[in-house]
């Protein structure tokens, strides 16, 4: 399952946006996320990876679950950009 979001926050993604992001992803054990941009793909399970994608506001960023509780753990990403400003589904 995949999601695609534009990146919405003027600041991008910094350190805590990525660690919002990483803790729900570290949420779901038995599941794999991965983020992928600028032609680079990395876990988002690790702070590290996501600050090296370094999202800026209007880039676009594909966020791949695969795995156990693979709709919820997407589900529980795509909140934690909306709500917290990140971004936007990129329809």
């Amino acid at each position: 399952m995949e999601k695609v979001f534009r990146i919405t926050d003027e600041d991008g993604i910094h350190a805590r946006p990525a660690t919002a992001l990483v803790n729900t992803a570290n949420k779901f054990a038995g599941a794999e996320v991965f983020a992928e941009a600028n032609d680079k793909k990395v876990t988002l399970k690790s702070i590290l990876g996501v600050l090296s994608l370094g999202l800026e506001q209007g880039d676009l960023i594909k966020l791949t679950v695969e795995g156990d509780n693979a709709a919820e753990a997407l589900q529980a990403l795509t909140d934690v950009m909306v709500k917290e400003g990140l971004g936007e589904v990129n329809a």
